[in-house]
């Protein structure tokens, strides 16, 4: 930065030369004043290019008062002076020899920066000689925010669609293994995927932050008479705790093994069965650990199958493997016995 006496002498002739211009470029110029777009004069006759004339516009994008540019090499605002890269492009602009618009960045007074698109045209005077540089900048923030957060957008996108891969894989490859039936296997993979639908459901109204476990709960039911037709058999006990998008969607999958079971072997298959699913926080030495557990009564008489089928393996290989949890099965006489032992989320205070 020129020292103050140095820079008074600048601006001075810089003001001059403006002055000077001015007459033959009147019009041009009280628009160049007026208009919203951050726009600079540059001597063309000095290897540094100073500036000789901004406008309020440019004073408003950088952040800089009239005093601090006037004089300044058209370069002095670049948030990385020694970008070799950019020089090239700027000097290409100026001697005519780029006619593609490009971005550079800059910095404003306060020490932010900002992307612009940098367009340079030359001013003639009446032999044909350029006396000045016009340049004008057009302020790419807005559209980088943009840009940044459709980027994210796709990353995360990307994120989820690879998840559901995985978990459809998982789902097709355990049906695959546990019946030979392919009509069983096409039934069972439905069901699943149906599940997994409907978990997404809820994850897209709740803008994919998290679910909470009594809505995950609800709407894995729904499909199986829900909580309202079944209100008088099923009792539900616990705080609406909120989950992350990968644990609600195994959630669901593991509620809808559960209410499957239960419609076909279990309480829900006759007309006096009920359930109780209750959960709680628990401290444990790995942390803290929610124990949600689903207990069935006065449906048929329960007895522990010879081998474990699909439903079982979801629960207690699928569930524990995406939630790094464990979950056991309890073949009990008067009813199925789920525990399920996961994680606790850590919520926003904590």
């Amino acid at each position: 930065m020129p020292n103050h006496d140095s820079k008074s002498k600048d601006q001075k002739s810089a003001e001059g030369k403006v002055e000077g211009f001015q007459d033959d470029l009147g019009p041009f110029v009280v628009a160049a004043e007026t208009t919203r777009m951050a726009m600079v004069f540059a001597d063309a006759c000095e290897t540094d290019h100073p500036i000789i004339f901004a406008n309020d516009a440019f004073l408003e994008l950088t952040g800089y008062i009239r005093e601090d540019v006037l004089g300044q090499s058209f370069n002095f605002f670049m948030a990385h002076v020694d970008d070799e890269e950019a020089l090239a492009l700027i000097r290409e602009a100026f001697e005519g020899l780029s006619e593609v618009d490009f971005e550079i960045h800059y910095r404003r007074k306060d020490g932010s920066k900002f992307w612009a698109t940098l367009f340079v045209s030359p001013v003639r005077n009446d032999d044909g000689d350029i006396i000045q540089y016009f340049a004008s900048f057009v302020d790419l923030t807005s559209y980088k925010n943009e840009q940044a957060h459709s980027r994210m957008l796709i990353d995360e996108l990307s994120h989820r669609v690879k998840n559901t891969l995985a978990t459809v894989q998982s789902i097709v490859s355990q049906a695959a293994r546990a019946n030979a039936d392919p009509k069983e296997m096409r039934k069972a993979v439905e069901s699943r995927l149906f599940a997994l639908s409907r978990s997404h459901d809820l994850l897209s109204r709740e803008k994919w932050h998290s679910a909470g476990l009594l809505d995950v709960l609800r709407d894995a039911l729904e499909p199986f008479g829900g909580l309202d037709e079944r209100s008088g058999r099923v009792a539900i006990s616990g705080e609406n705790i909120r989950f992350a998008p990968k644990a609600a969607l195994a959630l669901g999958i593991a509620f809808n093994e559960l209410a499957t079971n239960a419609i076909k072997y279990g309480a829900f298959s006759n007309e006096y069965g009920s359930i109780r699913i209750e959960w709680s926080v628990e401290s444990s030495p790995t942390g803290r650990r929610l124990v949600l557990i689903w207990t069935e009564k006065e449906g048929p008489v329960v007895t522990s199958p010879l081998r474990k089928g699909f439903g079982s393996h979801v629960l207690e290989r699928g569930l524990a493997h995406e939630l790094d949890g464990t979950v056991q099965l309890d073949y009990r006489t008067e009813g199925v016995v789920c525990t399920m032992k996961i994680p606790a989320p850590v919520s926003d205070h904590e």
